[in-house]
């Protein structure tokens, strides 16, 4: 993860950089169940994620699932080029009812 994490009270926010894979799944997992298990409201910056793969959409159901069965509300935001085309390939998108911000500037 980064370096951006805020914290408000029961509100978390922080920013996945760089690959969401099989090779970083593990860490990621690790980093984010405790921020889901410790907030009430979790937002996961995607913005700056550059590769996402299985494992990482996998990573990203499996907290959502988390968050669901604790209570808690996680969003997604800042889908990153290489995430919302993983999303429309695997038709996810409305599955994590989250807003998807698309640029016309993206890459």
């Amino acid at each position: 993860m980064s370096g951006n994490e805020k914290t408000d009270g029961n509100a978390v926010q922080f920013a996945v950089e760089g690959e969401m894979t099989i090779f970083r799944a593990a860490e990621l997992k690790a980093a984010m169940l405790p921020e889901i298990a410790r907030a009430q409201e979790i937002e996961v910056d995607l913005s700056h994620v550059t590769e996402i793969d299985s494992a990482g959409v996998q990573l990203m159901v499996a907290a959502k699932l988390e968050a669901i069965l604790r209570g808690k509300e996680l969003r997604f935001t800042g889908h990153s080029k290489p995430v919302l085309d993983m999303l429309d390939l695997c038709d996810l998108g409305g599955f994590f009812g989250d807003q998807i911000i698309i640029s016309s500037h993206a890459s």
